[in-house]
């Protein structure tokens, strides 16, 4: 669909990348890596005729259409959330009106047995089909059905949209990103505002129901559960893999090491093959071979290692000293704006050393509870006790977008650093990446990640015991991440953090706080044996009968998937999605089948196609392949039924 040739991309005479050539085709589901700055937001944007490559070409077919989602875009605040979703299916109405306008011609004519008359039945017929296959009629269910997978609820639609956040409006632009259905779809960081629930819609629409996707996520678990295929930005080149992110993993690793030892066993030869010339150079009987050896060695193809780019991260988080073995405890807490309750009762204590994690729906609490243990809110009712001598360290979610862009990263951490610190400003950029020139760069210019980096080094310079991190992974690259969770586990204060990312949690926390329908509740064990019990009960039956959640009764429903692991419930939801996709595509199939055979019967109907035996051969072979496709069709979804059960 998509070809990439000779691509290079300059930013002050240094390359970015360049000679890079690839194909994206149907279906694919390409995660595109690579560490913060590789270029791949850059890629995106090339891909979407954005910006313009100083060297090579994007070939585009003229039919194919690409849907694109950047990380930060700039909303319009004119429309209620329904009638800004309602923009996706613009061409919708627009061919529905031209039906219409058909329709009406159709009523209003006389010259029933004209040629022209019936040019207008069949072009009617042609184009009707087409809008029942492109779903004309039930749009508004499928607009409803997105809108809410990601999170949305109904009392929301008629709300303007300028009474949402930054990250509830991307949802918007996401939601008509998936309601148009491009042929390709171009994500950059889609999950970095959606909570846990709505990556999971996600990850089941993007597996199931899109077109080509191509993908920049530093969010593991989201990308092997939705893509096939991994493209790494490295050093200036691409390494293209036709498996998923993991399995990407090892088979780069493994490359490395067959390379390597190919260019040591390589190298040995070399050695030798030298050794034999500068030997025997000047010894006359062995010129013939000192000769063939020289050839040889000139003929030889040298084996290449690939580049590994080995920056990274050195961060460690030092606790400044020990607090109270409460830090937190609240006591009946409950917050309200005017009629809305964002939470009441909530009783919860955290202990020293913990480290625990809030999760549920935006909307429900996170923050705002955060901003409470801050002292950034005050006008709640109940108690809320910080424990003795307890320093707060807080990253914000938006903490990258408060810096100075006007700023260098050297000024930016000069103007916050004090006492001898300031004496190792170097040395402490260094160790995030900003080693050399890339300390005078401008905030303006990094990307998200290098921005996300910098806050971090603010954070670095406070004395703390206690940290709250609101989504600190957004925007890292996956290498960041492991080093970030690595020095979150190995801090000795307390941390709270706020996250959607299943990957980062898993193994990090030990308690997980689950915010949901204006209940707080705790829940004991890491964030995957969370995942399990709402898979076995889900998020709203929990808010419909707390009582019986809290009380681990457990619900018949769930009961043989309890007995499940989780390693078990992934596999079966997998095996889920491959049929849900089959079913699909035989719907589909099935569809276009009807359609075309409408088709050929209007032309049967006419006393030219009723002498012209080729139409019935042919619509002879499309009932056979309708019968097919329906029994293709009944076997998939008995199966799907069967695998429900």
């Amino acid at each position: 669909m998509i070809s990439v040739e000779g691509l290079k991309v300059e930013f002050n005479a240094t390359p970015l990348f360049e000679d890079v050539s690839y194909v994206i085709n149907k279906k694919d589901r390409i995660a595109l890596v690579g560490k913060n700055g590789a270029g791949k937001s850059t890629m995106l944007k090339i891909l979407a005729g954005l910006q313009r490559p100083t060297e090579g070409t994007v070939s585009v077919p003229r039919e194919c259409t690409i849907g694109y989602l950047p990380q930060v875009m700039k909303l319009a605040d004119s429309r209620t959330v329904m009638e800004e979703a309602e923009l996706a299916f613009g061409h919708i109405r627009e061919m529905q009106a031209g039906l219409e306008r058909m329709n009406q011609e159709l009523a209003e004519r006389t010259d029933y047995e004209s040629e022209d008359y019936q040019k207008l039945i069949e072009r009617f017929t042609h184009e009707n089909d087409r809008f029942l296959m492109m779903g004309g009629t039930n749009y508004q269910a499928e607009l409803e059905r997105t809108l809410m997978g990601l999170g949305f609820a109904r009392t929301d639609f008629d709300r303007p949209t300028s009474e949402f956040s930054g990250g509830w409006r991307m949802r918007i632009e996401l939601a008509k990103l998936l309601l148009q259905r491009p042929d390709v779809l171009l994500l950059d960081e889609p999950t970095n505002h959606l909570d846990i629930e709505s990556i999971q819609w996600l990850e089941q629409f993007l597996a199931t129901r899109a077109n080509a996707v191509v993908l920049v996520s530093h969010d593991r678990a989201f990308l092997n559960n939705v893509t096939t295929r991994t493209i790494e930005i490295s050093c200036g080149h691409i390494y293209d893999y036709k498996v998923k992110y993991d399995e990407f993993v090892k088979l780069r690793k493994e490359r490395r090491e067959q390379q390597l030892r190919a260019y040591e066993n390589q190298q040995k030869q070399i050695e030798d093959t030298e050794a034999f010339i500068e030997r025997f150079r000047y010894k006359a009987t062995k010129a013939v071979q000192v000769q063939s050896r020289i050839k040889q060695l000139e003929k030889l193809e040298r084996v290449e290692v690939d580049e590994e780019d080995n920056s990274a991260l050195r961060l460690k988080f030092t606790c400044s000293s020990r607090s109270g073995n409460y830090p937190v405890i609240c006591e009946d807490v409950r917050k309200a704006y005017g009629d809305h309750v964002v939470f009441h009762d909530v009783n919860l204590t955290i202990n020293r050393g913990e480290k625990v994690a809030f999760v549920g729906k935006n909307g429900e609490g996170k923050s705002t509870l955060v901003k409470c243990i801050m002292g950034e809110i005050s006008d709640y009712t109940g108690r809320l006790t910080l424990g003795h001598n307890v320093q707060i360290g807080y990253f914000a979610q938006n903490q990258a977008q408060l810096l100075d862009e006007n700023l260098t990263v050297f000024d930016t951490i000069d103007r916050v650093a004090v006492g001898d610190i300031r004496l190792k400003i170097r040395d402490i950029l260094g160790a995030f990446m900003f080693g050399g020139e890339a300390s005078e760069k401008k905030v303006q210019v990094l990307s998200g990640g290098e921005r996300t980096r910098l806050a971090m080094i603010k954070l670095l310079l406070e004395p703390v015991n206690f940290l709250i991190l609101d989504e600190p992974t957004n925007h890292l690259d996956m290498r960041s991440k492991d080093i970030l969770k690595e020095a979150i586990a190995n801090f000795e204060g307390t941390v709270i953090v706020v996250s959607h990312d299943r990957d980062f949690l898993d193994g990090l926390v030990t308690k997980v706080y689950e915010f949901g329908g204006g209940l707080v509740r705790e829940h004991l064990g890491g964030i995957y044996d969370f995942l399990q019990k709402k898979q076995i009960d889900s998020l709203n039956e929990l808010q419909k009968a707390p009582v019986q959640a809290l009380a681990g009764t457990e619900p018949d429903k769930g009961a043989s998937a309890a007995r499940l692991s989780y390693e078990e419930q992934k596999e079966r939801n997998r095996r889920l999605k491959k049929l849900e996709r089959r079913v699909a595509d035989c719907e589909a199939e099935i569809g276009q089948t009807e359609a075309a055979i409408a088709i050929l019967e209007q032309k049967m109907a006419t006393p030219e196609g009723a002498a012209d035996m080729s139409l019935y051969e042919q619509h002879r072979q499309l009932k056979e392949q309708l019968d097919r496709a329906m029994d293709e069709w009944e076997a998939a979804s008995l199966q799907l039924e069967g695998e429900k059960e």
